[in-house]
């Protein structure tokens, strides 16, 4: 009895291994140590240091906090193609505005930030889930719209910004660690929470199995769907608030061509792009592979347009994974 008692408690643990094996974030943790071993040993004097190792969290910060709200798009099955030019338009107006009024407090520029990247993820998800426009093709627009916006406000110019208490989201401390650090681990516990914990969370991944057994269960399939791309577009506007505390200004050019790395991150990270399946904290592990790799190139001095080559490969290499890993579990 005792023996059969230890066989089954075996058996458990070597499924239970066998799960954490297959997951993909498992993969992408292990694809990360190996690329940290290997840099330590091509670059020992520069690589295994607490400063590169902070620069290379400072690089994945906004991306991780962008590919949260992208995780959640995915899992309902969507995309948003804006991301990058929300982030600027959030930083040009947000700077415009208080340029004008100068007399304004500068929590002002913290609420605008966050204010208008929410009201272009809103209009997003109206038009989506009300007019029934394909994401894509809405995100699309949305992304010459924001980034049309964020240059006639700024004038193709820099807006510049004196330091105020805001700047620290971009360039304070507390203790070794960078606040945008603090704030992009404080939005994956949030994320982690909210995903897992309510009622919203879980109808998110509801709506991603299956739109219409959502709405037969009961589930506002349209509230769901504006919530997360008013999720993606507040954070896109946290993103400009940490660019414009680390550059003390707004340009256009803010965000440019992080589509590509957030839906990277958010789909090594695990996020299946067939929609309802991914752990949201899986993001983090593939922005740190984008910054690693990014970091990896500055140092070995690899030409800057073999990132963008690599980056495409890891999407569709991840892609790929995931569709064969559910075939495997569908037959």
């Amino acid at each position: 009895m005792l023996r059969e008692g230890k066989m089954e408690t075996a058996r458990k643990s070597k499924f239970y291994i066998a799960d954490i094996i297959a997951k993909p974030e498992t993969m992408v943790a292990l694809v990360l140590v190996l690329l940290c071993i290997v840099m330590t040993i091509l670059r020992p004097d520069t690589f295994p240091t607490m400063r590169n190792f902070i620069g290379i969290l400072r690089q994945a910060a906004p991306i991780a906090i962008l590919a949260v709200g992208m995780g959640f798009v995915i899992i309902t099955g969507g995309i948003d193609l804006s991301v990058g030019s929300v982030v600027a338009f959030s930083a040009c107006v947000s700077l415009a505005v208080f340029q004008i009024f100068p007399w304004l407090p500068p929590i002002m520029v913290l609420l605008l930030c966050l204010g208008g990247g929410l009201l272009v993820g809103v209009i997003n998800g109206l038009f989506i889930s009300k007019v029934g426009i394909p994401p894509f093709i809405v995100t699309l627009g949305m992304m010459s719209i924001a980034s049309g916006a964020a240059l006639v406000i700024s004038g193709g110019h820099l807006i510049r910004y004196e330091p105020t208490w805001i700047s620290v989201f971009g360039r304070g401390d507390i203790g070794p660690f960078p606040v945008q650090v603090l704030v992009m681990l404080a939005v994956l516990f949030l994320s982690y929470i909210f995903a897992n914990y309510t009622q919203m969370g879980r109808n998110i991944y509801a709506v991603g199995n299956s739109e219409q057994a959502a709405k037969l269960s009961g589930i506002s399939v349209d509230r769901v769907i504006i919530t997360v791309y008013g999720i993606t577009g507040a954070l896109a506007g946290l993103c400009a608030l940490i660019l414009i505390g680390q550059f003390n200004s707004a340009h256009p050019s803010y965000g440019n061509g992080w589509e590509l790395q957030v839906i990277a991150a958010a789909v090594i990270g695990g996020i299946s792009m067939k929609g309802g399946e991914g752990n949201i904290l899986g993001v983090l592990l593939g922005a740190l592979l984008i910054s690693v790799l990014r970091n990896m190139f500055a140092q070995l001095a690899i030409a800057g347009f073999w990132q963008t080559i690599v980056l495409g490969s890891v999407i569709i290499l991840a892609v790929a994974i995931d569709c064969i890993r559910k075939k495997r579990i569908s037959h």
